[in-house]
């Protein structure tokens, strides 16, 4: 037997020990080889790269900004709003440490005590019994992760965290995570979680508040307030409790917040502020950015609209809309099958007829901006979607003669020239002949044009049009902004031809401007979620369409539509309304439209009032009875605190008096005098043949008009 050579039955096992333990040491050592290249290749590869560490951007609401600042609506596929770390509440950092990651500040991404403490649980008590994700983890999971419940994930996702940490200091990290989150409530991000429950902005939390926020995060369905309150507020009150043991508060502060009640403070459905107004901005977005940058991006929109204004307005067109709604249902029968219509309720699966709808539209522009202050269009957005006020094109009626008579005007027409209104044929080649009417089928023979105008007598009209011909219209009415085709037909200057409201308001706003077309704008500015300017339209973009006399000239004649007895928008006056003014009724054919668009030098206005479909209103329902009881009150709360101002002649107007049969200058046996306006071209140079006299009356002429000279008379003696 040689010594150093152990046969026996325990060498042979102290062998076999040591061969065992060299094997799995070589297994163990490969195996750690091996997971350690394979966790190096899934650094390398399988996370998200630097660039997209870099560029972690969430999905954030556009907000719609009024005139004077407040958000009227919001669009989002998530509704956040990014807070920056140092607007966030100290308490809500706390709470969201006690309540996740005490040790956040502390470690690399990872906690190594609290992973160890998780794997040994989840190897005895089996997987996924015990999570153990830093804040970094969570934040990780949410960016690029979903909840799947496996080792890679949970490995790929810890090893995110550590580059994430590389990448992002820890106050970014934090930032990121409470503007991450969705907290329930269609909020995501803690502004909108703040403003879904307690109606308030995320820096006025107060401890109490962000501690309810830090318990429901990762079990909203167990904690969620609305749903489970009493679980909320022992989650609510645990987070408190955790906040005393790491220091952040005093026990007395813990105990006496524990035993205030859960006070919620719910936000409405996103309905928003000027459904319609807004719906045009969101539609220029969407053709301008696209649907992921509007829903997504996270822009910042800042708009014209004046909220208190646009208030007014949307009450005046619902009330007016409905109000006449009550009249035609007494005035048509229900089985009428013009103004009924049969209806489907899916309810009792039965068909009934309803009587249709009503509707109003309106805009007020600002004529010095071209600013929309108030849009509405229609009655009722959440069920009429439809945008009367920019979408629709209807018949003005009477509301187009006003370009009629600027045709007239530029063309050395004057105001106190005699016109006829009388019975008229005319010969269109091709068809029968055309005998137009006015709207009480009646004639009144000799006029002035001003006095043809305020009456809105349509034969005059047509007559005026006949002599300008509808060519010089168009061109006119095109010049100042109405941008639909226009028919070059006689009935032209009986407003046959279909506009837009916007255009032909924004067209009005030449008159007051002294000739200058200020193009309409709604949107002033847009930003993108990082305050960069991709849009600025601050500057105001003005074109001078129209002579500045002219301008004035039909400013004069469309104020007494306003200001003489018998004008069709003299009710004005009566309804309180008594600033300087002017403006035009209309009433298409068979009372389908009915119109009052009417200005100050200030403001611009339109009321449109009828059917979607084009069907009669009712007999005798007009511009007047329908338009004005929306126009007026709205301009008389739009002028509450601005200075009263009357229209500024401007250089080359000249006034006069002037006899009203002869159209030449006053004398003092003239028994009907009006002081007119005139151009340094158009003044009369004779003193009235008719009556004679011992010389004009100087006194009079070239003084401007005055509130105080306004006529209330019968039309046989206007003066203005």
């Amino acid at each position: 037997m040689r010594m150093g050579i152990l046969k026996t039955s325990d060498g042979r096992r102290v062998r076999a020990r040591f061969i065992v333990t060299v094997a799995a040491t070589a297994i163990l050592v490969t195996a750690a080889a091996v997971l350690f290249a394979e966790v190096v290749r899934i650094y390398r590869e399988d996370l998200p790269s630097l660039e997209q560490l870099q560029d972690i951007q969430p999905s954030l609401s556009t907000r719609i900004y009024a005139k004077n600042g407040s958000v009227i609506q919001s669009y989002y596929n998530e509704k956040r709003v990014l807070v920056p770390f140092e607007r966030i509440p100290k308490c809500m950092v706390n709470a969201l440490l006690a309540a996740e990651d005490s040790r956040f500040y502390d470690h690399w991404g990872i906690s190594l005590k609290d992973l160890s403490r998780a794997v040994y649980k989840n190897l005895t008590q089996g997987f996924g019994s015990q999570g153990a994700s830093t804040i970094t983890q969570q934040l990780a999971r949410m960016l690029f992760y979903n909840r799947e419940v496996s080792l890679m994930r949970k490995l790929k996702e810890a090893l995110t965290a550590i580059k994430i940490e590389r990448t992002y200091s820890k106050n970014e990290i934090i930032e990121m995570y409470l503007n991450q989150y969705w907290f329930g409530q269609r909020a995501y991000g803690i502004q909108a979680a703040a403003a879904a429950y307690f109606a308030k902005n995320a820096e006025e939390l107060k401890i109490e508040e962000a501690a309810l926020l830090a318990g429901i995060l990762n079990s909203l369905g167990k904690y969620s307030p609305v749903l489970h309150p009493d679980r909320a507020l022992q989650r609510r009150n645990y987070v408190l409790a955790r906040m005393q043991q790491e220091g952040m508060i005093t026990s007395q502060d813990a105990d006496s917040l524990k035993r205030i009640p859960i006070r919620l403070e719910l936000a409405k459905g996103p309905s928003g502020e000027a459904r319609y107004f807004t719906e045009m901005v969101r539609q220029y977005l969407v053709d301008k950015y696209g649907e992921d940058m509007v829903y997504s991006g996270g822009l910042e929109v800042y708009t014209t609209i004046d909220p208190k204004l646009q208030t007014v307005a949307e009450r005046l067109v619902s009330e007016q809309a409905d109000s006449l709604q009550r009249v035609t249902e007494k005035i048509w029968r229900r089985n009428d099958p013009e103004h009924t219509e049969m209806v489907f309720d899916s309810v009792t699966g039965i068909s009934a007829r309803r009587y249709k709808q009503i509707q109003a539209a309106f805009i007020a522009i600002d004529n010095a901006t071209g600013d929309i202050i108030a849009l509405v269009g229609g009655k009722d957005f959440s069920r009429f979607k439809f945008n009367r006020a920019v979408q629709a094109l209807r018949s003005p009626g009477s509301a187009f003669k006003p370009f009629v008579y600027t045709a007239a005007i530029e063309n050395g027409m004057r105001p106190c020239d005699i016109v006829y209104d009388n019975a008229v044929t005319i010969a269109i080649p091709g068809q029968p002949d055309y005998r137009p009417h006015n709207f009480d089928n009646e004639f009144m023979g000799k006029m002035t044009m001003r006095e043809a105008f305020a009456m809105s007598r349509n034969v005059v009209a047509i007559k005026t049009l006949q002599m300008v011909q509808p060519q010089q219209v168009i061109f006119y009415a095109q010049k100042m902004g109405i941008k639909s085709h226009l028919e070059p037909v006689i009935t032209l200057a009986i407003g046959t031809s279909e506009v837009t409201m916007l255009d032909i308001v924004s067209a009005f706003t030449v008159f007051p401007n002294h000739g200058v077309h200020v193009s309409p704008r709604f949107v002033l500015k847009v930003t993108d979620r990082y305050g960069n300017m991709l849009e600025d339209n601050s500057a105001i973009s003005a074109e001078e369409v129209l002579n500045p006399q002219t301008a004035y000239s039909m400013v004069s004649i469309m104020q007494s539509v306003v200001d003489m007895k018998d004008g069709t928008g003299a009710s004005i006056r009566t309804r309180g309304f008594q600033r300087p003014a002017a403006g035009k009724t209309g009433t298409s054919d068979n009372f389908c439209d009915n119109w009052f668009i009417g200005y100050t030098p200030q403001i611009t206005a339109g009321a449109w009032v009828g059917f979607d479909e084009k069907i009669s209103i009712g007999r005798n329902q007009t511009g007047a009875k329908n338009g004005l009881p929306i126009w007026t009150p709205f301009m008389i709360a739009a002028h509450d605190s601005l200075p009263v101002v009357d229209f500024e002649a401007p250089d080359g107007i000249i006034f006069a008096d002037i006899c009203l049969e002869s159209c030449e200058l006053a004398t003092d046996r003239c028994p009907e005098v009006r002081r007119e306006v005139f151009t340094t071209k158009t003044l009369p140079q004779d003193e009235c043949h008719v009556h004679g006299g011992k010389g004009r009356r100087a006194h009079r002429l070239n003084q401007p008009f005055s509130a105080s000279s306004r006529d209330t008379s019968s039309t046989s003696r206007v003066r203005f």
